[in-house]
């Protein structure tokens, strides 16, 4: 690793000024258990690192009744998971955060970094974007919000700009008789990047018996964690029955791109999609209905 300048900005103002050094190499560091392991690898060789989190509109989780849960965007795992206004509302980001790395990782890191990552396997992206959440980003030019499903372009690609900052991720207020469930396959527990995750959501209506609005999402199987278009027709209208689950379950695997590597072969890959999407729904219709279903920690 190069030597590089640290800096701890405790305003957004400051900070916004130091990533927009043209001349300088620089990159935001929210928690920095990935950060740190790529320029060891010297995936980036920076002239400075932003550390941002002594800055409170990064660092603010706060959820409100009608607007919904706001995510600082270097908000840790622990502190979402661990928080009971998360766990009773938004149950199913609880699973995502709650099996990111181990106890000394979740500390550190955060939910904006790793959506700033763009991991194809990122645990915590599938669950926003079947919760419909945005990302709030500030830079030079502004203020802009780009929702969650468009923020990862390329694998460890994101949509931010140059001297751009993701300042907050925000998830709307779930509705009644909605639910949530992520979910993920990994080898073993020494290694804990997902072979392949998904989350579902769905929406019920007044009297549980039928889906009215579904979603789900997978994380490692395709360049960008991939949003399953089709799945939403197969499950609205249904009762949420084996029959329109198995649908849901093909048009994943149908929707994903798979590639072979030492977590798990595109064949593999693609048969978990289905069975994966299947559990979470299962997991999301549970919730909706009131149904106990207890969250992956």
């Amino acid at each position: 690793m190069q030597n590089f300048e640290y800096v701890r900005p405790t305003d957004l103002s400051s900070a916004l000024a130091l990533l927009a050094e043209p001349s300088l190499r620089v990159r935001p560091m929210a928690g920095g258990t990935d950060l740190i392991v790529q320029m060891r690898a010297l995936r980036y060789e920076l002239d400075r690192v932003v550390d941002v989190k002594a800055i409170p509109e990064l660092t603010e989780l706060r959820d409100h009744p009608k607007e919904g849960l706001t995510i600082g965007a270097a908000v840790s795992c622990h502190r979402l998971y661990e928080d009971p206004r998360v766990q009773a509302r938004y149950p199913g980001l609880a699973d995502a955060t709650a099996i990111v790395g181990g106890i000394a990782i979740q500390g550190r890191a955060s939910v904006g970094g790793n959506l700033c990552n763009a991991s194809p396997s990122g645990d915590t992206i599938p669950i926003l974007v079947v919760l419909g959440a945005s990302a709030r980003i500030v830079g030079p030019d502004g203020e802009r919000t780009v929702p969650v499903e468009q923020f990862c372009i390329a694998p460890g690609t994101s949509v931010l700009a140059p001297g751009e900052l993701l300042l907050s991720v925000n998830v709307p207020a779930p509705d009644a008789n909605s639910g949530a469930h992520y979910l993920r396959f990994i080898p073993r527990n020494e290694m804990d990047i997902a072979v392949v995750g998904a989350a579902a959501w769905v929406q019920l209506s007044k009297d549980r018996r039928t889906i009215t609005d579904a979603r789900v999402a997978l994380a490692a199987v395709a360049p960008t964690p991939l949003y399953v278009d089709a799945a939403r027709g197969l499950l609205v209208g249904t009762d949420g029955s084996d029959e329109a689950l198995e649908s849901a379950a093909a048009a994943s695997r149908a929707a994903a791109r798979p590639i072979t590597d030492m977590r798990g072969t595109e064949a593999q890959r693609r048969h978990l999609a289905g069975v994966l999407t299947k559990r979470a729904l299962r997991g999301a219709l549970a919730r909706a209905r009131g149904e106990a279903h207890a969250a992956a920690h």
